[in-house]
Protein backbone atom coordinates (compact mmCIF):
# COMPACT_ATOMS: atom_id res chain seq x y z
CA UNK A 1 0.00 0.00 0.00
CA UNK A 2 2.89 2.40 0.60
CA UNK A 3 3.52 3.04 -3.10
CA UNK A 4 -0.11 3.99 -3.59
CA UNK A 5 -0.45 6.16 -0.51
CA UNK A 6 1.59 9.38 -0.69
CA UNK A 7 0.29 10.79 2.58
CA UNK A 8 -1.97 8.85 4.91
CA UNK A 9 -3.05 11.98 6.74
CA UNK A 10 -3.12 14.41 3.83
CA UNK A 11 -6.16 16.42 2.79
CA UNK A 12 -8.90 14.34 1.22
CA UNK A 13 -11.60 15.95 -0.90
CA UNK A 14 -15.12 15.60 0.40
CA UNK A 15 -17.87 14.00 -1.64
CA UNK A 16 -20.55 16.50 -2.54
CA UNK A 17 -21.96 14.73 -5.61
CA UNK A 18 -25.62 13.84 -5.77
CA UNK A 19 -28.17 13.26 -3.01
CA UNK A 20 -27.34 11.66 0.33
CA UNK A 21 -29.16 8.52 -0.80
CA UNK A 22 -29.75 7.14 -4.28
CA UNK A 23 -32.10 4.23 -4.86
CA UNK A 24 -30.93 1.84 -7.58
CA UNK A 25 -33.81 -0.64 -7.35
CA UNK A 26 -35.90 -2.21 -4.58
CA UNK A 27 -33.36 -3.39 -2.00
CA UNK A 28 -30.41 -1.46 -3.44
CA UNK A 29 -29.14 1.96 -2.34
CA UNK A 30 -26.08 4.18 -2.77
CA UNK A 31 -25.20 6.14 0.37
CA UNK A 32 -23.27 9.14 -0.89
CA UNK A 33 -20.18 9.97 1.17
CA UNK A 34 -21.24 7.64 3.98
CA UNK A 35 -17.69 6.42 4.67
CA UNK A 36 -16.10 9.88 4.82
CA UNK A 37 -16.46 10.43 8.60
CA UNK A 38 -14.44 7.26 9.30
CA UNK A 39 -12.11 7.41 6.31
CA UNK A 40 -8.85 7.97 8.23
CA UNK A 41 -9.44 4.99 10.54
CA UNK A 42 -10.62 2.84 7.62
CA UNK A 43 -7.54 3.67 5.58
CA UNK A 44 -5.17 2.95 8.46
CA UNK A 45 -6.87 -0.41 9.06
CA UNK A 46 -6.69 -1.17 5.35
CA UNK A 47 -2.94 -0.62 5.38
CA UNK A 48 -2.60 -3.10 8.25
CA UNK A 49 -4.68 -5.74 6.44
CA UNK A 50 -2.68 -5.33 3.21
CA UNK A 51 0.58 -5.62 5.14
CA UNK A 52 -0.54 -8.90 6.70
CA UNK A 53 -2.11 -10.29 3.49
CA UNK A 54 -0.64 -8.51 0.44
CA UNK A 55 -2.71 -7.86 -2.66
CA UNK A 56 -2.31 -10.35 -5.49
CA UNK A 57 -3.84 -10.96 -8.93
CA UNK A 58 -5.78 -14.21 -8.79
CA UNK A 59 -6.65 -16.33 -11.82
CA UNK A 60 -10.09 -17.30 -13.07
CA UNK A 61 -10.98 -21.00 -13.19
CA UNK A 62 -10.14 -20.79 -16.90
CA UNK A 63 -6.62 -19.58 -16.15
CA UNK A 64 -6.99 -15.89 -17.02
CA UNK A 65 -5.26 -13.33 -14.79
CA UNK A 66 -7.75 -11.00 -13.14
CA UNK A 67 -7.18 -7.30 -13.78
CA UNK A 68 -8.00 -6.42 -10.16
CA UNK A 69 -5.65 -7.29 -7.31
CA UNK A 70 -7.33 -8.70 -4.21
CA UNK A 71 -6.96 -9.56 -0.56
CA UNK A 72 -9.42 -10.35 2.23
CA UNK A 73 -10.01 -10.15 5.95
CA UNK A 74 -12.38 -11.87 8.32
CA UNK A 75 -12.96 -15.52 9.19
CA UNK A 76 -12.62 -16.47 5.52
CA UNK A 77 -11.44 -14.95 2.27
CA UNK A 78 -12.57 -15.09 -1.35
CA UNK A 79 -10.36 -17.23 -3.58
CA UNK A 80 -10.26 -17.96 -7.30
CA UNK A 81 -8.08 -20.53 -9.08
CA UNK A 82 -8.36 -23.57 -11.36
CA UNK A 83 -10.63 -25.22 -8.78
CA UNK A 84 -13.20 -22.44 -9.04
CA UNK A 85 -14.55 -19.51 -7.02
CA UNK A 86 -14.97 -20.09 -3.29
CA UNK A 87 -14.34 -18.90 0.26
CA UNK A 88 -11.48 -20.40 2.24
CA UNK A 89 -10.45 -20.00 5.88
CA UNK A 90 -6.77 -20.04 4.83
CA UNK A 91 -4.90 -17.53 2.71
CA UNK A 92 -3.46 -19.65 -0.13
CA UNK A 93 -0.36 -17.46 -0.28
CA UNK A 94 0.66 -17.95 3.35
CA UNK A 95 -1.31 -21.03 4.37
CA UNK A 96 -2.38 -19.18 7.51
CA UNK A 97 -5.62 -17.47 8.46
CA UNK A 98 -6.70 -14.20 6.90
CA UNK A 99 -6.29 -11.06 9.01
CA UNK A 100 -9.17 -10.47 11.39
CA UNK A 101 -11.77 -7.95 10.32
CA UNK A 102 -10.91 -4.52 11.81
CA UNK A 103 -13.53 -3.13 14.16
CA UNK A 104 -13.83 0.04 12.08
CA UNK A 105 -14.65 -2.07 9.01
CA UNK A 106 -17.36 -3.99 10.82
CA UNK A 107 -18.88 -0.87 12.34
CA UNK A 108 -19.01 0.92 8.99
CA UNK A 109 -20.60 -2.06 7.26
CA UNK A 110 -23.22 -2.56 9.96
CA UNK A 111 -24.14 1.13 10.08
CA UNK A 112 -24.47 1.37 6.29
CA UNK A 113 -26.62 -1.77 6.17
CA UNK A 114 -28.90 -0.41 8.91
CA UNK A 115 -29.37 2.92 7.13
CA UNK A 116 -30.26 1.02 3.96
CA UNK A 117 -32.89 -0.99 5.83
CA UNK A 118 -30.97 -4.13 6.84
CA UNK A 119 -30.66 -4.24 10.63
CA UNK A 120 -28.51 -6.74 12.50
CA UNK A 121 -25.93 -7.18 9.73
CA UNK A 122 -23.05 -9.48 10.70
CA UNK A 123 -20.61 -9.91 7.81
CA UNK A 124 -17.87 -12.48 8.30
CA UNK A 125 -15.63 -11.53 5.38
CA UNK A 126 -14.47 -8.47 3.46
CA UNK A 127 -13.08 -8.80 -0.06
CA UNK A 128 -10.74 -5.91 -0.85
CA UNK A 129 -10.15 -5.18 -4.54
CA UNK A 130 -7.53 -2.79 -5.89
CA UNK A 131 -8.29 -1.44 -9.35
CA UNK A 132 -5.41 0.16 -11.19
CA UNK A 133 -6.09 2.28 -14.27
CA UNK A 134 -7.79 0.09 -16.88
CA UNK A 135 -8.87 -2.61 -14.42
CA UNK A 136 -12.51 -3.65 -14.52
CA UNK A 137 -14.99 -6.18 -13.20
CA UNK A 138 -17.33 -7.83 -15.67
CA UNK A 139 -21.01 -8.32 -14.89
CA UNK A 140 -21.45 -11.08 -12.34
CA UNK A 141 -23.57 -12.25 -9.42
CA UNK A 142 -22.31 -12.69 -5.87
CA UNK A 143 -23.49 -16.25 -5.34
CA UNK A 144 -20.61 -18.11 -3.69
CA UNK A 145 -22.02 -17.31 -0.24
CA UNK A 146 -24.17 -19.74 1.72
CA UNK A 147 -26.27 -16.90 3.10
CA UNK A 148 -28.34 -14.94 0.56
CA UNK A 149 -30.51 -13.43 3.30
CA UNK A 150 -27.83 -10.92 4.32
CA UNK A 151 -27.08 -7.89 2.14
CA UNK A 152 -23.82 -6.95 0.49
CA UNK A 153 -22.12 -3.69 1.49
CA UNK A 154 -19.46 -2.19 -0.77
CA UNK A 155 -17.32 0.84 0.11
CA UNK A 156 -15.63 2.88 -2.64
CA UNK A 157 -12.26 4.50 -1.95
CA UNK A 158 -9.82 6.35 -4.19
CA UNK A 159 -10.42 7.04 -7.87
CA UNK A 160 -13.98 7.36 -9.20
CA UNK A 161 -15.63 4.37 -10.83
CA UNK A 162 -18.64 3.66 -13.01
CA UNK A 163 -20.62 0.94 -11.28
CA UNK A 164 -22.81 -1.24 -13.49
CA UNK A 165 -26.09 -2.17 -11.84
CA UNK A 166 -27.71 -4.91 -13.86
CA UNK A 167 -30.79 -7.06 -13.60
CA UNK A 168 -31.66 -10.65 -12.85
CA UNK A 169 -30.12 -11.77 -16.15
CA UNK A 170 -26.66 -11.01 -17.50
CA UNK A 171 -28.28 -9.80 -20.73
CA UNK A 172 -30.31 -7.09 -18.93
CA UNK A 173 -29.03 -3.63 -19.78
CA UNK A 174 -27.26 -2.22 -16.70
CA UNK A 175 -27.65 1.18 -15.14
CA UNK A 176 -24.41 3.18 -15.00
CA UNK A 177 -23.80 4.75 -11.60
CA UNK A 178 -20.90 7.09 -10.76
CA UNK A 179 -19.22 6.21 -7.47
CA UNK A 180 -16.60 8.39 -5.79
CA UNK A 181 -14.44 8.20 -2.69
CA UNK A 182 -16.56 7.56 0.39
CA UNK A 183 -19.69 6.26 -1.34
CA UNK A 184 -21.21 3.05 0.03
CA UNK A 185 -23.48 0.77 -1.98
CA UNK A 186 -25.82 -1.68 -0.22
CA UNK A 187 -27.93 -4.34 -1.88
CA UNK A 188 -29.98 -7.19 -0.48
CA UNK A 189 -33.46 -8.70 -0.38
CA UNK A 190 -34.92 -8.66 -3.91
CA UNK A 191 -31.67 -7.14 -5.22
CA UNK A 192 -29.29 -9.63 -3.61
CA UNK A 193 -28.54 -11.61 -6.78
CA UNK A 194 -28.63 -8.77 -9.29
CA UNK A 195 -25.77 -8.69 -11.79
CA UNK A 196 -23.23 -5.91 -11.26
CA UNK A 197 -19.77 -4.86 -12.37
CA UNK A 198 -17.31 -1.99 -12.79
CA UNK A 199 -16.21 -0.31 -16.04
CA UNK A 200 -12.46 0.16 -16.64
CA UNK A 201 -11.00 2.70 -14.22
CA UNK A 202 -9.97 5.93 -15.90
CA UNK A 203 -6.64 7.60 -15.36
CA UNK A 204 -6.36 9.92 -12.37
CA UNK A 205 -4.76 10.33 -8.99
CA UNK A 206 -6.26 10.36 -5.51
CA UNK A 207 -4.48 11.93 -2.50
CA UNK A 208 -4.57 8.66 -0.54
CA UNK A 209 -5.01 5.86 -3.07
CA UNK A 210 -2.76 7.24 -5.79
CA UNK A 211 -3.61 5.97 -9.27
CA UNK A 212 -6.10 3.33 -8.18
CA UNK A 213 -9.51 2.64 -6.77
CA UNK A 214 -10.09 0.33 -3.81
CA UNK A 215 -13.36 -1.34 -2.86
CA UNK A 216 -14.22 -3.03 0.42
CA UNK A 217 -17.03 -5.52 -0.13
CA UNK A 218 -18.60 -7.10 2.94
CA UNK A 219 -20.53 -10.35 2.81
CA UNK A 220 -21.95 -13.02 5.08
CA UNK A 221 -20.30 -16.04 3.49
CA UNK A 222 -21.09 -18.79 5.99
Amino acid sequence: MDDATPDLFGDVPTNSSGPARMALSPGATVLRGFALPSQAAVWEALRDVAAAAPFRHMATPGGLRMSVASTSCGTCGWVSDHRGYRYDAANPESGGPWPGMPAVFLELAREAAAVAGFDGYQPDTCLINRYEVGARLTLHQDKNERDFQSPIVSVSLGLPAVFLWGGAQRSDRPLRVSLVHGDVTVWGGPARLRFHGVLPIREGRHPWAGACRISLTFRKAG
